[in-house]
């Protein structure tokens, strides 16, 4: 009996193997181009203390990056207010992006990642030369 319980669980192991590894295989990365990057703040309300709201401002930042022909715009929310970006990302550098449904992966220069929230993506602006008059 429990030779047979131990092979239909190797049968079903091996079964499954081909769906578990493309689940565990990551995406390649391909390279994009940083085209901003801004700090931004939320106000978030703590409390009210005698209708009179105390408030507290939570940074944030907002990347603007181009992979191919796509511009995407994400978000990242620092743990702390001391976090912040990789000082080598400025305007025009290029990063390895990954991309996965609603998240933006850039590698860090430490080999780490940073994954971003896509809030907004659209097609990349192409430069059209305008007729001289």
């Amino acid at each position: 009996m429990m030779k047979t319980v131990s092979r239909i669980l190797v049968l079903c192991l091996l079964a499954s193997w081909p769906a578990l590894s493309r689940a565990a295989a990551a995406k390649p990365y391909d390279s994009g181009k940083v085209l901003t990057i801004e700090q931004k703040a939320r106000t978030r309300v703590l409390y009210y203390l005698v209708n009179t709201p105390v408030t507290q401002d939570d940074p944030y930042y907002e990347v603007t990056v181009q992979v191919k022909n796509m511009v995407y715009v994400g978000e990242y929310t620092p743990r702390h207010s001391s976090d912040t970006l990789p000082d080598d990302w400025k305007a025009d550098t290029l990063v390895p992006v990954r991309l996965e449904k609603r998240h933006l992966y850039l590698k860090r220069p430490s080999g780490d990642e940073l994954d971003l929230v896509i809030t907004k993506k659209r097609a990349a602006d192409a430069e059209v030369e305008k007729p001289q008059k």
